[in-house]
């Protein structure tokens, strides 16, 4: 073949090639707002997009290859079963009452995340299987008794949309009202929290701004403030989406066919204005659409998923999106104990003006959750990620997996002390357990079944200092490592009822060395098995198998702390190296 003919062919395929595989520039929203680029993350001063567990195409061959690339990279769950096909949950961890949105040509996702803060983690995926955390829009909560934990209060069911080349999160606190965010990049920075409706027992609320320039609000309510509950209320917004301006209109309540209907989500399409709402109880109830020609009411009701035959229970709330194709899925929760609320992707077809969510098996008319399915036709393929879950400390930020039990100070941890370690600066502990320490470094469950190991070298100045490692929830347990008289203790400590009761210290050996690896083992029904090791290599359990517990409207989560005790004059510190997870079989 002629030499100039081969470059001339090769030029022609490599075009191609990188055409295909390339992300587009291009990004408009539904409305044909252009949006801006992502900008670097400018306002999480101590998070890090380190450790994405993202691997591109290009570069690191097949799709195959990519999932094993991932799991020595510390992934425990993959949904991408790199076939073109996916097997849920999309996301094996506690993100409840998720909300998503599409702009252009990338999905955003958000959802619950109470008194953890930085809070309302922002998830990015291409093809609403793949996804990585972003950013938070709540970094602290500008409400001082979140200083110490509030397990089970502040930042309630986020709604997330993009109007006017902005993106909107609104959410209910049960207690303060309803609060809203903006931001011209989901990586930020977002405004400040905006208080925009002052009010008890106002929950889950979701924006609606109408074509003739009207903005609506739709919200549910919390018995346990309010005294009411099973009840939606949709109230006029202002068109700049920061005020309430009326106390709204009851649009539905029917708490014997529809009881506990909360959740909202608001939309509109040919004509109809739909809200997709969960009812029947989070562990297992149903997911209902109502809709109307009038934006308030009457609406008709229908259900249109429920678990029926499925092992999938309580399949509801969350929210609907459409793909560049056309195509519209469904992004719900499952909630799974100690295991928290974790992520499902349901197909989503339109009859009649009505949705069908999932696949109706029984021909009953309501679909049930898929356990696998094809991917989303999104034109192109993308790179196989999971959210983060490792860190090997080697950034001067945390990676954006870690959350803090409430508000938090920098002057907890250093990053730049020690090149390559994080350092836990010992807190002082004024509590009789760890229900009440802000200061846990924590992060969710990431599968059914997993490891995780650090390294650290604890470094105290006081005999009662302690570090370790917990699984925390309702109940919790931990292996730590503490000084005292005769050098340092390797033990386990339990908490059953944690809220109420005193830690109980099951095992307990003296060792010599303050250098030390701890493992939990975290198997089905998240039973917990606790290890330690002085060399890595030759790991020996201590204590007893403990069962995780989930927390007050959250998963158990997993994490470290360095504490000291109440009279300590001069504290020390405990130096990690890393955070890693693996797999198991058992």
């Amino acid at each position: 073949m002629n030499k100039k003919l081969i470059v001339i062919v090769v030029l022609i395929l490599g075009f191609s090639f990188n055409n295909f595989f390339s992300h587009s520039d291009e990004r408009t929203a539904r409305t044909g707002k252009d949006e801006q680029k992502p900008r670097d993350l400018i306002h999480e001063k101590n998070y890090s997009h380190k450790a994405e567990q993202c691997y591109n195409i290009n570069s690191h061959g097949s799709q195959k290859t990519q999932i094993e690339k991932l799991k020595k990279n510390g992934a425990v769950w993959i949904p991408d079963n790199g076939d073109g096909t996916y097997t849920n949950p999309i996301i094996f961890a506690d993100y409840s009452d998720p909300d998503v949105i599409r702009v252009g040509d990338d999905f955003y996702m958000t959802s619950s995340s109470f008194s953890h803060f930085p809070g309302l983690p922002i998830l990015h995926s291409k093809d609403l299987v793949n996804w990585k955390i972003i950013s938070h829009a709540a970094i602290q909560y500008p409400i001082k008794e979140f200083n110490k934990p509030q397990h089970g209060n502040g930042i309630w069911a986020p709604s997330i949309r993009f109007h006017n080349g902005e993106f909107y999160i609104y959410y209910g606190d049960p207690d303060y009202g309803i609060f809203m965010t903006k931001a011209k990049d989901p990586k930020g920075p977002w405004s400040p929290l905006k208080l925009i409706k002052k009010a008890k027992g106002w929950i889950d609320p979701c924006p609606l701004w109408d074509d003739d320039g009207n903005a609506y609000l739709v919200h549910a309510w919390a018995r346990s403030r309010a005294g009411i509950k099973h009840r939606l209320t949709v109230n006029k917004m202002s068109p700049d989406g920061e005020k309430i301006l009326d106390e709204g209109v009851l649009v539905f309540c029917d708490s014997i066919k529809h009881p506990t209907m909360e959740g909202p989500k608001f939309y509109k399409r040919n004509g109809y204005y739909y809200i997709f709402a969960p009812a029947g109880g989070v562990k297992t109830g149903w997911q209902v659409v109502l809709r109307s020609k009038n934006v308030y009411g009457p609406y008709e009701d229908k259900i249109v998923l429920e678990q029926g035959s499925t092992k999938i229970n309580g399949p509801h709330q969350g929210g609907w999106v459409e793909t560049q194709s056309g195509e519209s899925w469904f992004v719900h929760f499952q909630d799974r104990g100690a295991y928290g609320r974790i992520v499902h992707l349901q197909p989503m077809k339109w009859e009649n003006d009505w949705p069908l969510m999932g696949i109706d098996y029984d021909g009953n008319g309501i679909g049930e959750p898929v356990s696998k399915f094809r991917k989303p036709d999104v034109g192109k393929i993308f790179p196989i990620c999971v959210p983060q879950t490792n860190d090997e400390f080697d950034s001067l930020k945390l990676g954006l997996q870690w959350q803090w039990q409430a508000n938090f100070d920098s002057s907890w941890i250093s990053l730049s002390e020690r090149k390559g370690w994080l350092r836990f600066y010992s807190q002082i502990d004024s509590t009789k357990n760890l229900w009440n320490v802000p200061q846990l470094l924590m992060q969710k469950f990431p599968a059914e079944k997993f490891r995780v190991t650090t390294k650290l070298e604890f470094n105290p100045e006081q005999n009662g200092e302690k570090a370790g490692l917990v699984i925390f929830g309702l109940d919790y347990s931990f292996i730590g490592i503490e000084k005292n008289k005769n050098g340092f203790k390797i033990y386990q400590a339990v908490n059953i009822n944690a809220e109420k009761n005193n830690e109980e210290i099951i095992d307990s050996k003296n060792i010599k060395q303050n250098k030390i690896y701890l493992r939990a083992e975290v198997g089905e029904n998240a039973r917990c098995i606790f290890y330690y090791s002085f060399n890595g290599k030759h790991f020996i359990k201590l204590g007893k198998d403990f069962n995780a517990k989930e927390g007050k409207w959250v998963g158990a989560k997993v994490g470290i702390f360095s504490l000291a005790p109440q009279n300590s004059d001069k504290t020390g510190y405990t130096d990690f190296d890393w955070f890693r997870f693996e797999s198991i079989k058992k």
